[in-house]
């Protein structure tokens, strides 16, 4: 990665926080940490981060309460460090919005590529109003022929996978990316069902190839990002208008309405 951009690590632990910092300079961030989340906090607003880690256990506020107050000023990619072991500590950090998380000990390796994948897939910025002058008319008729669009639409939603937004009935959708990698894969998928352990590889990326170990726990993170999209949809739970579950497998698109 070249010239990433700025992490703060928030970490009241010396040695994973030393840890942590070491990754990610490797990486090319301008690493920034704190020991305490109120610090951690001001860190990513004075540094507008582009990565931030949180461990869920601060010796001030805990780990969802510095997510929350980051949310009300940041988009910047969150990943939460957890305690192994401990499930409920994980869905938690899912369900308040952050896009990733480690449950300790974790391999270096690891924390880059999941970091490696968030920033492979960045985030929608939404687009100016174009001034532009449209071209005239001989100019359109000499221009090369379009691309296929990228855009996916299904049941009223629009997702365009280059520009990397969701548009539901007319009206812009904010998902992380673990969100809109679920339901681009989804919509690809064109109605055919996908597994939990194959979303697992979805959100995970390169990290997990065809012969890695999905655990439960890998699982019920794909449930809690999907519960979290289906929010966000506005889904009706007795009529769903775009993603089913297929009960002990998966999930697949819903048909298409007239």
């Amino acid at each position: 990665m070249s010239d990433p951009g700025v992490a703060v690590v928030i970490e009241d632990d010396a040695d994973v926080r030393n840890l942590v910092g070491a990754v990610l300079r490797q990486s090319g961030f301008d690493v920034h940490v704190a020991p305490e989340g109120r610090a951690g906090v001001n860190l990513v607003r004075e540094h507008e981060a582009t990565v931030v880690t949180v461990d869920v256990g601060l010796p001030d506020i805990d780990g969802y309460e510095v997510l929350r107050r980051i949310r009300n000023f940041s988009n910047c990619y969150v990943v939460m460090l957890t305690s192994r072991g401990d499930e409920l500590d994980t869905l938690t950090a899912l369900q308040s919005g952050a896009d990733d998380y480690l449950t300790k000990p974790f391999r270096p390796r690891e924390l880059r590529a999941r970091i490696a994948a968030m920033l492979r897939r960045p985030r929608a910025v939404p687009e100016e109003p174009s001034t532009a002058v449209a071209p005239a008319a001989s100019a359109v008729q000499a221009a090369a022929p379009a691309a296929p669009s990228p855009v996916l639409q299904h049941n009223g939603l629009a997702l365009n996978a280059s520009a990397r937004t969701v548009v539901v009935d007319g009206r812009d959708l904010l998902l992380t990316r673990s969100e809109f990698d679920l339901l681009h894969e989804m919509l690809r998928s064109n109605g055919a069902v996908r597994t939990k352990s194959d979303l697992v590889r979805v959100v995970r990326g390169d990290y997990y190839g065809e012969d890695t170990y999905i655990s439960d726990s890998d699982e019920r993170a794909i449930e809690v990002h999907v519960g979290n999209l289906r929010r966000k949809l506005e889904e009706d739970p007795k009529s769903p208008r775009w993603l089913q579950t297929v009960r002990g497998v998966g999930y697949r698109l819903t048909p298409a309405r007239a």
